[in-house]
């Protein structure tokens, strides 16, 4: 029988996302197993491609018609300002289809441009540089992490912060990603007017995503699925469907990161998409105190 111990540690744990087919484990030696598992990437989102097909995405095309009629007849649960903002993109007829192309796009740049960056002539491809969020892991268990290629202290002397850019700065500097920041995972002082900078430019040379102002942005496509599918249970009469079901398609507050101002879950259309900082309920009351934000009139009820 073995003493009685003064040291306890009971730490949670997580189970690894499947990757398809492929396997997620195999053993180098006895206590050295190499892991394979999805990297979410921080501070960007770029288009779904979850219709998978060009036919599924057609689907979500008449899907989003179908929530553009009812947001006119005013049986979807949505204020009438962000109703105004989304409808001219849902009666394009074209808007799951637009994604998903989207979508395949920007995998394919992130692919290449991942390829191209570590490959060295010659030589073996360069290491992965990850850098991690201070809460690890995301909600379906991915690493949430930047990631660069692994330069040498002395090639690091001679690039400047924008040629050694992360993988994720590439995206929003090539147009396939907006700037999607979450609370309290925001980019140092000296990073985040570079990534804030590579989005204005894409904006307004309409790289990539922005070159349609008809484009949905990732996290607002997704919105716009839930809030679907929450208003057809409401049509069809669901008798599960409760009051609070109404409002679980709206995630995230949203802050202003230029006036510090907080507006609620379905204000983020009146912030600039460059600098709009986003902010978990569970989260507010923290960034509220620690970030000096100032609630916006319509998120405290004032006229």
């Amino acid at each position: 029988m073995i003493d009685p111990v003064q040291v306890l540690w009971s730490p949670a744990g997580a189970t690894m996302p499947a990757l398809g087919s492929r396997p997620l484990v195999d053993v180098h030696d006895g206590d050295t197993p190499n892991f394979r598992m999805p990297i979410r990437m921080l501070s960007v989102d770029t288009p779904e491609v979850t219709a998978e097909t060009p036919e599924g995405a057609a689907q979500v095309d008449q899907n989003f018609g179908q929530l553009a009629e009812w947001i006119r007849q005013g049986v979807a649960p949505i204020t009438p300002g962000l109703a105004e903002f989304v409808l001219p993109k849902l009666e394009t007829g074209k808007a799951g289809s637009l994604q998903f192309e989207q979508g395949t796009a920007a995998k394919e740049f992130n692919e290449k441009n991942i390829n191209d960056r570590l490959a060295r002539p010659g030589k073996p491809p360069r290491n992965l540089f990850i850098r991690m969020a201070d809460s690890p892991f995301d909600p379906n268990h991915r690493l949430l992490a930047y990631i660069a290629p692994n330069y040498s202290p002395k090639e690091l002397a001679t690039l400047s912060r924008e040629e050694r850019a992360t993988f994720n700065l590439d995206l929003i500097t090539k147009g396939w990603s907006p700037t999607f920041i979450i609370y309290p995972s925001i980019p140092g002082e000296l990073d985040l007017p570079i990534m804030l900078a590579a989005a204005e430019k894409a904006v307004a040379d309409k790289l990539g995503i922005w070159e349609k102002s008809t484009t949905l942005l990732a996290y607002e496509y997704r919105a716009l699925e839930d809030l679907f599918s929450v208003t057809r249970r409401k049509v069809e009469g669901d008798k599960k469907l409760r009051p609070s079901d109404l409002f679980s398609w709206r995630e995230r507050y949203c802050v202003d990161m230029r006036t510090r101002v907080l507006h609620g879950p379905e204000d983020w259309f009146r912030v600039d998409p460059v600098y709009r900082l986003w902010l978990w309920p569970r989260d507010v009351s923290e960034a509220v105190g620690r970030l000096n934000l100032t609630p916006s009139p319509r998120l405290v009820g004032a006229n």
